[in-house]
C-alpha cells in the first residue's frame, strides 16, 4: 500500500534546566533552523540533518503539527498500525513531549498550550471521526514493562505480570490485557493519568521523575463508514470495516549508573532499562541495512523489542521523536542519541 508517511524521525532540543545553568554546564547543541542540528564541543564537531528539528523555543503545538503526528491520527483511523516513540538520555523531555507537565492530575489538569502528543492526538482523533461522519468504536490498552515483565496499567489492583504470547496473526501480543472503550476526551485523558500514575518513577541525581519502565499506550480504532444510498432502501449499507492503531511509546530514559548515582533496585532498573534499549538500537542497526544485507533481526531479544516488532520493521507507520539536552554535560548520551536517530531515518517499511 502506498502512503505518506510522517517525518522519521525528529528531534527535540529541550532548554537548559536551571541545574545546569547554575552549575555553569555550557550550551553544546544548537538548531540550526533548516531541520539540522549542529554539536560543538571540544573534540567533537558534528552535524545531523533529520526530517525536523524542534529546538528549545518550541511549543507543544508546534512540535505537534511540524512531527506529522496529525497524519499519523488520519493514518491510523484509515485502518493502518501506526506507532510514535520518545528515545533520549534520562531527563532529556520525553515524557513532557508525549504526556505534558508530570504534575497534572485528574483534579489539577495541565495549562491547554502545555498538552504533550498523546492529549492533542486523542483530540485531534475524535475531531476527525465527527468531521468524516465515520461510525468510530475507540478502545484504550496501557501497559509497562518494568524489569522485564509485562504490567498492566489500567487493571484495578497491584500491577501484575501478563504473559506475553505469540500467534501467526497477530505477531506478538499481550494476554489477558484490558481494553477500555472510551467515547470523549475527558475520558480518555482520565484514563492516561489513571495509568501514569501507576507507572513506576523514581528519583536520582539527573531526574527527580525519572521513568523506570517502558510504557507504551494503544488506541484501538475500528471504523465502518456510513453510506446512505440515494434510492428508496430502508436501511444504509455499509462500507467493510477497518481496524487501525495508535500506538505511544514512553521509553524509559537510558542512563550511565556512575552519572545517576543509582545503587540497589535503582541500579538493578538501570542495567534492566539500558539492556531493552540496546535490544531496540541492535534491531534499528540491522534494519537500517539494504535489504539484501539483512540478517535475522533479533526481536526476541527483549520484550519491548517483540511488542515493537511489527512498528519498527513490518506493515507500520512509526514516527520517532529523539529528545536530547544541549548540556555539555550531557554531550556522550546526546551524541549517542543522534547517532541512533540517524540510523532509524534509514529504516523503512511497508504500510
Amino acid at each position: 500500500t502506498s502512503v505518506s508517511p510522517p517525518p522519521h524521525p525528529t528531534v527535540r532540543v529541550r532548554p537548559l534546566t536551571c541545574t545546569e545553568t547554575r552549575r555553569g554546564d555550557r550550551r553544546v547543541v544548537h538548531s540550526l533552523g533548516n531541520s539540522t542540528v549542529h554539536v560543538s564541543a571540544a573534540r567533537h564537531d558534528a552535524t545531523f540533518g533529520f526530517s525536523a528539528v524542534f529546538d528549545a523555543g518550541a511549543s507543544q503545538e508546534a512540535v505537534f503539527e511540524g512531527s506529522g503526528m496529525r497524519q499519523l491520527v488520519e493514518l491510523a483511523i484509515d485502518g493502518f498500525s501506526c506507532t510514535v516513540f520518545a528515545f533520549g538520555q534520562t531527563g532529556s523531555g520525553k515524557t513532557y513531549t508525549l504526556m505534558g507537565p508530570l504534575t497534572q492530575t485528574e483534579t489539577r489538569p495541565a495549562a491547554p498550550g502545555l498538552l504533550g502528543l498523546m492529549q492533542r492526538s486523542f483530540a485531534c482523533l475524535l475531531e476527525q471521526s465527527r468531521s468524516r461522519g465515520s461510525d468510530l468504536a475507540l478502545s484504550a490498552s496501557y501497559l509497562e514493562i518494568y524489569n522485564e515483565q509485562v504490567r498492566d496499567l489500567l487493571s484495578p489492583g497491584p500491577p501484575c505480570a501478563l504473559p506475553l504470547r505469540w500467534s501467526k496473526t497477530r505477531g506478538f501480543y499481550v494476554e489477558n490485557q484490558l481494553s477500555v472503550d472510551f467515547e470523549s476526551l475527558d475520558a480518555i485523558a482520565d484514563l492516561l493519568l489513571q495509568g501514569s500514575q501507576r507507572r513506576r518513577t523514581s528519583a536520582h541525581a539527573l531526574n527527580r521523575h525519572s521513568s523506570r519502565s517502558h510504557a507504551l499506550l494503544t488506541i484501538h480504532v475500528r471504523s465502518r463508514a456510513i453510506i446512505t444510498p440515494p434510492t428508496r432502501v430502508p436501511q444504509p449499507s455499509a462500507c467493510p470495516s477497518k481496524q487501525g492503531t495508535l500506538c505511544f511509546v514512553d521509553l524509559a530514559g537510558s542512563e550511565r549508573v556512575k552519572e545517576t548515582g543509582s545503587s540497589g533496585e535503582l541500579s538493578v532498573e538501570a542495567n534492566s532499562i539500558n539492556r531493552s534499549l540496546l535490544a531496540l538500537g541492535h534491531c534499528i542497526s540491522l534494519l537500517a541495512k539494504p535489504q539484501g544485507k539483512r540478517t535475522h533481526i533479533p526481536y526476541r531479544d527483549s520484550k519491548l523489542t517483540r511488542l515493537l516488532a511489527r512498528s519498527l520493521g513490518g506493515s507500520g507507520v512509526t514516527l520517532m521523536v529523539a529528545c536530547i539536552s544541549p548540556s555539555s554535560r550531557c554531550l556522550s548520551e546526546t551524541l549517542s542519541t543522534l547517532h541512533y536517530a540517524s540510523r532509524a531515518r534509514r529504516v523503512t517499511t511497508r504500510p
